[in-house]
Protein backbone atom coordinates (compact mmCIF):
# COMPACT_ATOMS: atom_id res chain seq x y z
CA UNK A 1 0.00 0.00 0.00
CA UNK A 2 1.09 3.56 -0.88
CA UNK A 3 0.59 6.20 1.58
CA UNK A 4 1.80 9.50 1.85
CA UNK A 5 1.56 11.11 5.88
CA UNK A 6 2.07 14.60 6.08
CA UNK A 7 2.77 16.54 9.57
CA UNK A 8 3.69 20.03 9.94
CA UNK A 9 6.72 18.85 12.24
CA UNK A 10 9.03 15.44 12.30
CA UNK A 11 11.51 14.35 14.11
CA UNK A 12 14.39 15.72 14.84
CA UNK A 13 12.51 17.79 16.02
CA UNK A 14 10.78 17.35 19.84
CA UNK A 15 7.17 16.65 20.20
CA UNK A 16 4.08 14.19 21.30
CA UNK A 17 2.87 14.08 17.76
CA UNK A 18 6.17 13.87 15.74
CA UNK A 19 7.07 10.70 18.16
CA UNK A 20 3.78 9.47 17.33
CA UNK A 21 3.91 9.85 13.91
CA UNK A 22 7.64 8.59 13.65
CA UNK A 23 6.45 5.21 15.37
CA UNK A 24 3.42 5.05 13.06
CA UNK A 25 5.64 5.16 9.84
CA UNK A 26 8.14 2.65 11.11
CA UNK A 27 5.53 0.05 11.99
CA UNK A 28 3.59 0.38 8.98
CA UNK A 29 7.35 -0.11 7.00
CA UNK A 30 8.05 -2.74 8.95
CA UNK A 31 4.57 -4.69 7.08
CA UNK A 32 5.66 -3.62 3.84
CA UNK A 33 4.03 -0.25 2.92
CA UNK A 34 5.44 2.22 1.31
CA UNK A 35 5.29 5.13 3.39
CA UNK A 36 6.30 9.06 2.22
CA UNK A 37 6.65 12.00 4.69
CA UNK A 38 6.00 15.06 4.44
CA UNK A 39 7.16 17.78 6.98
CA UNK A 40 8.63 20.73 7.43
CA UNK A 41 11.50 18.94 9.53
CA UNK A 42 14.76 17.78 8.04
CA UNK A 43 13.99 13.91 8.95
CA UNK A 44 11.19 13.78 6.81
CA UNK A 45 11.64 12.02 3.32
CA UNK A 46 10.21 15.45 1.66
CA UNK A 47 11.61 18.20 3.26
CA UNK A 48 8.57 21.44 2.51
CA UNK A 49 10.27 24.66 2.21
CA UNK A 50 7.65 26.69 4.79
CA UNK A 51 7.17 29.89 6.27
CA UNK A 52 8.66 28.86 10.49
CA UNK A 53 5.36 30.14 12.17
CA UNK A 54 5.53 28.71 15.91
CA UNK A 55 3.68 25.69 16.25
CA UNK A 56 2.44 26.15 12.35
CA UNK A 57 4.67 26.30 9.43
CA UNK A 58 2.98 27.20 6.33
CA UNK A 59 4.17 25.56 3.33
CA UNK A 60 5.29 27.55 0.71
CA UNK A 61 5.60 25.19 -1.93
CA UNK A 62 4.59 21.33 -2.14
CA UNK A 63 5.52 18.30 -3.41
CA UNK A 64 3.68 16.05 -5.75
CA UNK A 65 2.77 13.17 -4.85
CA UNK A 66 0.65 10.04 -6.09
CA UNK A 67 -0.59 7.91 -3.41
CA UNK A 68 -3.47 5.48 -2.00
CA UNK A 69 -3.78 6.61 1.22
CA UNK A 70 -3.33 10.17 2.39
CA UNK A 71 -2.95 10.99 5.85
CA UNK A 72 -2.82 14.25 7.77
CA UNK A 73 -1.88 14.99 11.75
CA UNK A 74 -3.25 18.44 12.77
CA UNK A 75 -4.03 20.52 15.02
CA UNK A 76 -1.57 23.15 12.77
CA UNK A 77 -3.57 22.89 9.56
CA UNK A 78 -1.77 24.00 6.71
CA UNK A 79 0.20 20.79 5.63
CA UNK A 80 -3.26 18.73 5.88
CA UNK A 81 -4.83 21.63 3.61
CA UNK A 82 -2.37 20.73 0.97
CA UNK A 83 -2.64 17.21 1.44
CA UNK A 84 -6.57 17.63 1.13
CA UNK A 85 -6.00 19.00 -2.44
CA UNK A 86 -3.87 16.69 -3.54
CA UNK A 87 -6.19 13.66 -2.09
CA UNK A 88 -9.12 15.30 -4.17
CA UNK A 89 -7.74 16.10 -7.40
CA UNK A 90 -6.56 12.10 -7.06
CA UNK A 91 -9.85 11.09 -5.96
CA UNK A 92 -8.19 9.43 -3.02
CA UNK A 93 -8.98 8.70 0.73
CA UNK A 94 -7.80 11.38 2.62
CA UNK A 95 -7.77 10.45 6.83
CA UNK A 96 -6.76 13.35 9.36
CA UNK A 97 -5.62 12.49 13.08
CA UNK A 98 -6.86 15.14 15.26
CA UNK A 99 -4.43 15.50 18.07
CA UNK A 100 -5.68 18.11 20.20
CA UNK A 101 -7.74 21.32 19.88
CA UNK A 102 -5.79 24.39 19.72
CA UNK A 103 -5.53 26.62 22.92
CA UNK A 104 -3.11 29.53 22.73
CA UNK A 105 -1.31 30.10 26.08
CA UNK A 106 -0.39 33.47 27.55
CA UNK A 107 2.71 33.17 26.51
CA UNK A 108 5.06 31.42 23.52
CA UNK A 109 8.61 31.30 24.13
CA UNK A 110 8.81 34.02 26.97
CA UNK A 111 6.62 36.63 24.84
CA UNK A 112 3.30 37.67 26.36
CA UNK A 113 0.56 36.52 24.10
CA UNK A 114 -2.45 39.26 24.57
CA UNK A 115 -5.68 36.93 25.21
CA UNK A 116 -7.26 39.17 21.83
CA UNK A 117 -4.75 37.82 19.42
CA UNK A 118 -4.67 34.37 21.06
CA UNK A 119 -8.61 34.52 20.62
CA UNK A 120 -8.29 34.97 16.98
CA UNK A 121 -5.64 32.65 16.10
CA UNK A 122 -7.71 30.12 17.72
CA UNK A 123 -10.85 31.28 15.49
CA UNK A 124 -9.01 31.01 11.96
CA UNK A 125 -7.55 27.53 13.40
CA UNK A 126 -11.02 26.70 14.02
CA UNK A 127 -12.50 27.76 10.54
CA UNK A 128 -9.73 25.74 8.65
CA UNK A 129 -9.98 22.70 10.81
CA UNK A 130 -13.65 22.30 10.02
CA UNK A 131 -13.23 22.84 6.40
CA UNK A 132 -10.48 19.88 6.44
CA UNK A 133 -12.89 17.66 8.38
CA UNK A 134 -15.94 17.99 6.81
CA UNK A 135 -14.26 16.87 3.93
CA UNK A 136 -12.04 13.87 5.79
CA UNK A 137 -12.81 10.50 4.99
CA UNK A 138 -12.04 9.38 8.21
CA UNK A 139 -11.09 11.35 11.34
CA UNK A 140 -9.02 9.64 13.75
CA UNK A 141 -9.14 10.33 17.60
CA UNK A 142 -7.07 9.56 20.88
CA UNK A 143 -9.60 8.89 22.98
CA UNK A 144 -13.58 9.30 23.18
CA UNK A 145 -13.67 11.74 26.25
CA UNK A 146 -11.36 14.13 24.08
CA UNK A 147 -13.51 13.75 21.16
CA UNK A 148 -16.75 14.20 23.08
CA UNK A 149 -15.68 17.06 24.93
CA UNK A 150 -13.81 18.80 21.76
CA UNK A 151 -15.61 22.33 20.49
CA UNK A 152 -14.91 21.28 17.01
CA UNK A 153 -14.10 17.16 16.96
CA UNK A 154 -18.17 16.68 18.52
CA UNK A 155 -19.37 18.07 15.40
CA UNK A 156 -18.01 15.07 13.47
CA UNK A 157 -18.83 11.87 15.59
CA UNK A 158 -20.04 10.24 12.95
CA UNK A 159 -16.99 10.24 10.84
CA UNK A 160 -14.56 9.96 14.13
CA UNK A 161 -13.13 6.48 15.06
CA UNK A 162 -10.58 6.34 18.51
CA UNK A 163 -7.54 5.27 18.15
CA UNK A 164 -5.04 5.70 20.69
CA UNK A 165 -1.25 6.64 20.84
CA UNK A 166 0.65 3.71 21.10
CA UNK A 167 4.04 2.85 23.07
CA UNK A 168 7.13 0.63 22.04
CA UNK A 169 6.81 -1.58 24.99
CA UNK A 170 10.33 -2.68 24.19
CA UNK A 171 11.71 0.03 24.89
CA UNK A 172 9.93 0.71 28.26
CA UNK A 173 9.92 -2.12 29.83
CA UNK A 174 9.06 -2.89 33.87
CA UNK A 175 11.25 -2.03 36.53
CA UNK A 176 11.35 -3.94 40.05
CA UNK A 177 7.27 -4.31 42.00
CA UNK A 178 6.07 -0.37 42.20
CA UNK A 179 5.78 -0.91 46.06
CA UNK A 180 9.37 -2.07 46.81
CA UNK A 181 10.55 0.96 44.85
CA UNK A 182 12.01 4.62 46.22
CA UNK A 183 9.66 7.37 46.80
CA UNK A 184 10.39 9.32 44.15
CA UNK A 185 7.83 11.56 42.30
CA UNK A 186 8.81 11.97 38.22
CA UNK A 187 7.61 14.39 36.45
CA UNK A 188 8.90 14.06 32.39
CA UNK A 189 7.82 16.98 29.48
CA UNK A 190 8.36 20.36 28.72
CA UNK A 191 8.56 22.45 31.33
CA UNK A 192 6.29 25.49 30.07
CA UNK A 193 3.23 26.53 32.18
CA UNK A 194 0.36 25.11 31.14
CA UNK A 195 2.11 21.73 31.78
CA UNK A 196 1.09 22.55 35.23
CA UNK A 197 4.37 21.73 36.75
CA UNK A 198 3.47 24.64 39.14
CA UNK A 199 0.77 22.38 40.40
CA UNK A 200 2.98 19.36 41.17
CA UNK A 201 5.65 21.41 43.07
CA UNK A 202 3.25 22.89 45.45
CA UNK A 203 1.74 19.66 46.20
CA UNK A 204 5.09 18.46 46.57
CA UNK A 205 5.54 20.66 49.64
CA UNK A 206 2.61 18.85 51.60
CA UNK A 207 3.89 15.41 50.77
CA UNK A 208 7.15 16.38 51.94
CA UNK A 209 5.99 18.12 55.14
CA UNK A 210 5.32 14.59 56.26
CA UNK A 211 7.49 12.00 53.76
CA UNK A 212 10.70 11.42 52.87
CA UNK A 213 10.09 11.86 49.07
CA UNK A 214 12.41 13.17 46.16
CA UNK A 215 10.45 15.26 43.08
CA UNK A 216 12.23 14.46 40.05
CA UNK A 217 12.17 16.55 37.15
CA UNK A 218 13.35 15.57 33.39
CA UNK A 219 12.62 18.06 30.90
CA UNK A 220 13.42 21.66 29.51
CA UNK A 221 11.79 24.37 28.49
CA UNK A 222 11.39 28.52 28.85
CA UNK A 223 9.75 28.82 32.70
CA UNK A 224 12.49 26.17 33.66
CA UNK A 225 14.29 28.96 35.79
CA UNK A 226 10.65 29.94 37.12
CA UNK A 227 10.00 26.24 38.54
CA UNK A 228 13.56 26.25 39.74
CA UNK A 229 12.74 29.67 41.83
CA UNK A 230 9.39 27.92 43.03
CA UNK A 231 11.02 25.25 44.54
CA UNK A 232 13.39 26.97 46.59
CA UNK A 233 10.58 29.53 47.22
CA UNK A 234 8.49 26.42 48.92
CA UNK A 235 11.57 24.44 50.19
CA UNK A 236 10.64 21.93 47.92
CA UNK A 237 13.27 18.69 47.37
CA UNK A 238 13.63 18.69 43.70
CA UNK A 239 16.36 17.39 41.23
CA UNK A 240 15.84 18.91 37.37
CA UNK A 241 17.50 16.58 35.16
CA UNK A 242 17.10 18.56 31.79
CA UNK A 243 16.68 17.06 28.20
CA UNK A 244 17.47 12.99 28.81
CA UNK A 245 18.03 9.96 26.03
CA UNK A 246 15.17 8.34 25.76
CA UNK A 247 17.32 5.22 27.58
CA UNK A 248 17.95 7.76 30.65
CA UNK A 249 14.37 8.71 30.62
CA UNK A 250 13.06 4.75 30.72
CA UNK A 251 15.75 4.50 33.52
CA UNK A 252 13.76 6.94 35.48
CA UNK A 253 10.67 5.24 34.69
CA UNK A 254 11.73 2.15 36.45
CA UNK A 255 13.05 3.49 39.44
CA UNK A 256 10.19 6.09 39.93
CA UNK A 257 7.36 5.02 42.37
CA UNK A 258 5.17 7.16 40.56
CA UNK A 259 4.51 9.45 37.43
CA UNK A 260 2.23 12.95 37.93
CA UNK A 261 1.17 14.28 34.03
CA UNK A 262 -0.17 17.41 36.31
CA UNK A 263 -1.61 19.33 33.13
CA UNK A 264 -5.57 20.71 33.34
CA UNK A 265 -4.74 22.54 29.22
CA UNK A 266 -6.92 20.83 26.53
CA UNK A 267 -3.42 21.15 24.54
CA UNK A 268 -2.43 17.92 26.79
CA UNK A 269 -5.14 15.53 24.93
CA UNK A 270 -3.88 11.99 25.62
CA UNK A 271 -0.04 12.11 27.90
CA UNK A 272 2.16 9.90 25.76
CA UNK A 273 4.21 9.52 28.73
CA UNK A 274 1.80 8.01 31.22
CA UNK A 275 1.99 5.48 28.49
CA UNK A 276 5.29 4.85 29.21
CA UNK A 277 5.34 4.75 32.67
CA UNK A 278 2.65 2.39 32.83
CA UNK A 279 4.89 0.01 30.34
CA UNK A 280 7.25 0.88 32.89
CA UNK A 281 5.08 -0.73 35.61
CA UNK A 282 4.71 2.44 37.19
CA UNK A 283 1.76 3.89 38.74
CA UNK A 284 0.34 7.33 36.98
CA UNK A 285 -1.55 10.15 38.71
CA UNK A 286 -2.85 12.68 35.97
CA UNK A 287 -5.34 15.90 36.43
CA UNK A 288 -8.67 14.76 35.78
CA UNK A 289 -9.29 15.73 32.42
CA UNK A 290 -10.42 14.17 29.33
CA UNK A 291 -8.18 12.64 27.47
CA UNK A 292 -5.18 11.79 30.14
CA UNK A 293 -7.81 10.45 32.77
CA UNK A 294 -9.42 8.24 30.48
CA UNK A 295 -5.78 6.60 30.04
CA UNK A 296 -3.97 7.38 33.42
CA UNK A 297 -7.23 4.93 35.25
CA UNK A 298 -6.12 2.22 33.49
CA UNK A 299 -2.96 2.08 36.03
CA UNK A 300 -3.42 5.02 37.84
CA UNK A 301 -5.19 7.85 39.60
CA UNK A 302 -6.89 11.36 38.77
CA UNK A 303 -6.77 14.42 40.67
CA UNK A 304 -8.72 17.66 40.65
CA UNK A 305 -6.79 20.32 42.92
CA UNK A 306 -3.47 20.75 45.01
CA UNK A 307 -4.61 19.50 47.77
CA UNK A 308 -5.89 15.94 46.42
CA UNK A 309 -2.53 15.58 44.31
CA UNK A 310 -1.04 15.17 47.31
CA UNK A 311 -2.94 12.84 48.71
CA UNK A 312 -2.81 10.91 45.96
CA UNK A 313 0.72 10.94 46.12
CA UNK A 314 1.43 9.91 49.58
CA UNK A 315 -1.19 7.34 49.15
CA UNK A 316 1.00 5.63 46.73
CA UNK A 317 3.89 6.34 48.52
CA UNK A 318 2.70 4.15 51.71
CA UNK A 319 0.47 1.49 50.20
CA UNK A 320 3.11 -0.89 48.81
CA UNK A 321 0.10 -3.32 47.68
CA UNK A 322 -1.75 -0.19 46.15
CA UNK A 323 1.37 0.72 44.28
CA UNK A 324 2.49 -2.88 42.80
CA UNK A 325 -1.30 -3.65 42.19
CA UNK A 326 -1.72 0.05 40.22
CA UNK A 327 1.76 -0.86 38.18
CA UNK A 328 1.07 -4.21 37.20
CA UNK A 329 -2.71 -3.17 35.57
CA UNK A 330 -0.50 -0.49 33.58
CA UNK A 331 1.41 -2.74 32.48
CA UNK A 332 -1.09 -5.45 31.37
CA UNK A 333 -3.26 -2.67 30.07
CA UNK A 334 0.01 -1.33 27.94
CA UNK A 335 0.57 -4.49 26.43
CA UNK A 336 -3.44 -5.67 25.14
CA UNK A 337 -4.01 -1.76 24.49
CA UNK A 338 -1.48 0.77 23.46
CA UNK A 339 1.38 -1.31 22.27
CA UNK A 340 1.89 -0.25 18.79
CA UNK A 341 1.45 -3.65 17.18
CA UNK A 342 -1.99 -2.98 18.46
CA UNK A 343 -2.31 0.85 17.52
CA UNK A 344 -0.64 -0.02 13.81
CA UNK A 345 -3.69 -2.94 13.40
CA UNK A 346 -6.19 -0.10 14.02
CA UNK A 347 -5.30 2.16 11.53
CA UNK A 348 -3.96 -0.49 9.11
CA UNK A 349 -7.69 -1.76 9.10
CA UNK A 350 -9.06 1.84 8.49
CA UNK A 351 -6.92 2.28 5.61
CA UNK A 352 -8.04 -1.45 4.14
CA UNK A 353 -11.39 -0.33 4.78
CA UNK A 354 -11.46 3.18 2.99
CA UNK A 355 -9.49 1.37 -0.13
CA UNK A 356 -12.10 -1.53 -0.73
CA UNK A 357 -15.03 1.02 -0.49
Amino acid sequence: MKIAIATPYYPPHIGGIEIHAKNLVENLRERGHEVTVLSSSSGSDLVVRSLKIPYSPIPLSFPKIKSQIYHSHVPSPFFARKMDEIAEREGKPHVITYHNDVIVPSRVDGWVIPRFIGSGIERVNEFIVNKLLEKADVIIATTKSYAESSPVLSKFMEKVKIVPNGVDVSEFRPGKNAGEREPIVLYVGRLVAYKGVATLIKAMREVQRELDANLVIVGDGEDRKRFERLTKELNVNAKFTGILSKKEVAEWMQKARVLVLPSFSRLEAFGIVLLEAMACSTPVISANTPGPFEIALHGGMTFNDVSELSEKIKEILTRDQLATRLGRAGRKAVEEKFSWEVVTNKIEKIYNELLST
